[in-house]
């Protein structure tokens, strides 16, 4: 890659979890600058961070400006969501130019779309375009690479049965998550064939033929008691995208995990005999969430009270949040580990904006460990983001579990 202004450049710096990425590379040693649709919000941002960044004045709808935007850095990271709505174009443009590029999406249907269209001229070009390195899907994919990586390290298999559990999280509900969720609610009802696309658990996988028949890959809708874990789980919302990704990851790792590499995630409810009925009441509220968004009455009830776009909690909210995600795995040869990934802050929002950041940086100034493409956080940078993480203060750790 020829030398570029910029190491990284913040894409929907103005927005909220924008801000905080770019308050998170303030004292940085890259070069970064903010790049957003209105120059005085970014002056504005500028002058309240305290730093003397350039700034790029860029339309999400302006090829030209996105073209000039990917010519001019080593690393984009955007936050300017719906990303199906906004997002394929700057990725095209940073295939094109050989630019590395992290987002924030759990839309899978845009993951899709950017992969069918330019993972080609991402291989072609160095540029290593990588989705989904928020809360959205670092923690999940992550926590199942280093779990192979000390399996193997350990001479113990590969992966079989494994499924990441969410012990406890706090925080707020992310306006751009929800936003997302409304679009791909509205495409899958604008063209029903989509259903099956969404549902299906190799559904970013490069080559969907070649996956193994392992049966019983759906997601998880109601509620269980889990043979593994040994407690009751209810449905994890997020587990419909990032076991996507965690597949695409084994795909692109030419299946490195296993041949016989299931994968599941779930929420914790416990083993009280409270636990059913709890697990039960968080599954009839996702899917009564899910069902809500498709219909026209409670939509527009829903519309009301969930948070906008743009929006987000308090700084003293952001602090007291927390996530805690335990992967748990049996190998082949009978073992098992348990992988922890945990942090402070909100994990939409403070913890997301620390993940973003310190992908950008990764993808801009550590080594190359991977070719380009349409990647994952674990393919893309693997050890190294984690590394960078661990110096931020999240926890990422394995063991063997006894």
């Amino acid at each position: 890659m020829t030398s570029r202004d910029h190491d990284v450049v913040v894409h929907g710096a103005t927005g909220f979890v924008g801000r905080l990425t770019a308050r998170h590379l303030v004292g940085s040693t890259s070069r970064i600058a903010l790049s957003g649709r209105s120059r005085d919000k970014l002056e504005a941002l500028r002058d309240e961070l305290g730093v003397d960044w350039p700034l790029l004045v860029t339309d999400a709808a302006d090829p030209d400006a996105l073209a000039a935007l990917a010519a001019a850095t080593t690393a984009v990271a955007t936050t300017v969501g719906p990303y199906a709505k906004h997002g394929l174009p700057l990725v095209a443009a940073c295939a094109d130019a050989g630019t590395h590029y992290a987002d924030l999406t759990g839309e899978v249907l845009f993951a899709r779309d950017s992969a069918a269209q330019s993972h080609a001229r991402a291989v072609e070009t160095g540029a290593r375009i990588v989705h989904s390195a928020g809360f959205d899907s670092v923690p999940s994919d992550l926590g199942v690479h280093l779990l192979a990586e000390q399996v193997k390290a350990d001479g113990e298999g590969t992966l079989e049965e494994t499924v990441l559990l969410l012990v406890s999280a706090r925080g707020g509900v992310s306006g751009g998550t929800i936003d997302s969720l409304r679009n791909q609610v509205d495409v899958v009802k604008g063209d029903p064939s989509l259903r099956a696309v969404v549902a299906d658990p190799y559904a970013l996988s490069p080559d969907r033929a070649a996956e193994p028949d392992l049966g019983g890959e759906g997601d998880q809708v109601l509620p269980t008691r889990d043979p593994l874990l040994g407690q009751w789980v209810a449905p994890f919302v997020m587990s419909p995208y990032n076991t996507r990704i965690v597949r695409r990851s084994n795909a692109l790792l030419q299946h490195t995990y296993g041949p016989g590499f299931r994968y599941r995630e779930v929420m914790g409810v416990g083993s009280s005999p409270l636990a059913p009925v709890l697990a039960g009441a968080v599954a009839a509220g996702i899917g009564a969430t899910t069902l809500g968004l498709a219909l026209p009455l409670t939509r527009a009830l829903l519309d009301r009270v969930l948070p906008k776009p743009g929006a987000g909690p308090s700084e003293k909210v952001q602090r007291g949040g927390h996530f805690l995600v335990e992967v748990h795995t049996r190998t082949s040869t009978g073992a098992r580990y348990v992988a922890t990934v945990a942090a402070k802050g909100d994990p939409g929002y403070s913890a997301t904006a620390i993940m973003l950041a310190e992908s950008a940086q990764s993808l801009a100034l550590d080594p190359l460990t991977s070719p380009g493409g349409v990647l994952t956080p674990a393919v893309a940078m693997g050890t190294a983001l984690a590394e960078r993480l661990r110096r931020n203060g999240f926890e990422l750790s394995v063991k063997r579990d006894s």
